[in-house]
């Protein structure tokens, strides 16, 4: 929770993890919301679903869901891209 935006490498971690599903398995990402400018954290430990949608489509992994159950939480599950 909240890690994601800490990788020094990112993109190479996510091909490893995205490398590693087994059919149907799924990734769950928790950011805060960089949208939600009641969250009062500095700007560099938020996330938009936008550029976490950018980051995961390199590695070949598209958003299935984005539930709002968190208040100030991106809940993001990404599965791989199959088409």
């Amino acid at each position: 929770m909240d890690v994601y935006h800490e990788l020094a490498y990112p993109n190479e971690i996510m091909q490893q993890v995205a490398g590693a599903l087994k059919p149907g398995g799924r990734v769950i990402v928790l950011e805060y919301r960089a949208e939600n400018l009641l969250v009062l954290i500095k700007r560099l430990h938020k996330m938009s679903l936008r550029q976490l949608q950018k980051e995961m489509q390199t590695v070949g992994l598209k958003l299935t869901e984005a539930p709002k159950i968190l208040p100030q939480q991106h809940y993001a599950i990404f599965a791989l891209d199959q088409g």
